[in-house]
């Protein structure tokens, strides 16, 4: 894959694009269309996982796509039913067959569930299925600073990535921050907050800097996060914002206005559905 100047350089030598493709929701043949759209309009990462039960329409989206299977970043998630060692290494593989590839570029776990104990467990299944080339890169999802130091406490490998929830409401500063210290990449869902949950893309003083910019909320929340170093992971399935997200970097927020759309959060209040991940709990 070529490298472009956005791309992060992630702890194991792999790169990621400054922006990927979430896919919640996007589902069906329609859904392959609007990923296959994406990808055509710039996208070269595509996050899927097997709770938005659409794992297989991207993989029909990268056969049917006219760029080399080298060119797309898949990833997707492991379950938190499936965190014992085996029934994770299994997973894998069954998920590989599933979506019809021979192996994920990324692959996280989905959520802790520290109250289960298993999630260590977990990484060791992760670790030796990228040794075996099942997956290139390895990383994690809504894990604390404890869960981190955990897992690199038991193997020794640091996760590439830590994909947590981001956005103006709740800017989770704390954990761009503690990711940064142990070089792992932060990676940003729902950076929009979700608009059936709440009004981000309305918010008067985002739409202000919008303004003033000559560029949508959408990719003012963008850029704010690649500014702090975090990657983002909108989900658009429509064609319009899918080409407005890509062009979202050639601009720079200044610093005063990266300070105001840090100062909107809400801390504990601003999660979209008060998903702690020290209390919830994933078993899909």
């Amino acid at each position: 894959m070529a490298v472009n100047h956005n791309d992060f350089i992630l702890n194991d030598g792999g790169l990621l694009p400054f922006v990927g493709l979430g896919t919640i929701g996007i589902n069906g043949d329609q859904g392959t269309f609007e990923i296959l759209n994406a990808l055509n309009t710039g996208y070269r990462l595509i996050d899927t996982s097997t709770n938005y039960d659409n794992e297989g329409i991207v993989g029909e989206a990268v056969r049917r796509s006219a760029l080399p299977r080298e060119d797309i970043l898949i990833s997707t998630k492991l379950p938190g039913s499936y965190h014992e060692y085996d029934r994770a290494f299994i997973f894998i593989q069954e998920s590989l067959r599933r979506m019809g590839l021979k192996y994920f570029d990324k692959y996280l776990i989905h959520w802790p569930n520290p109250k289960d104990g298993k999630y260590v467990e977990a990484w060791k299944a992760l670790v030796d299925a990228q040794k075996q080339g099942l997956i290139r890169t390895i990383g994690v999802s809504n894990f604390e600073p404890e869960h981190l130091d955990n897992i690199i406490a038991e193997t020794g490998v640091t996760p590439a990535t830590n994909q947590v929830e981001r956005h103006p409401y709740f800017n989770n500063n704390r954990m761009v921050e503690e990711n940064k210290k142990r070089g792992v990449l932060t990676e940003a869902w729902s950076p929009f907050g979700r608009g059936y949950l709440n009004d981000v893309l309305q918010n008067a003083t985002i739409k202000e800097i919008a303004d003033q910019y000559d560029k949508t909320p959408a990719q003012i929340i963008l850029n704010w996060n690649y500014q702090a170093g975090v990657l983002t992971i909108p989900k658009s399935s429509n064609p319009m914002h899918q080409k407005d997200n890509i062009d979202s970097t050639n601009f720079e927020l200044a610093s005063e206005d990266m300070k105001t759309i840090d100062s909107l959060d809400k801390g504990e209040a601003g999660r979209v559905e008060g998903q702690d991940p020290n209390e919830y709990h994933e078993y899909v």
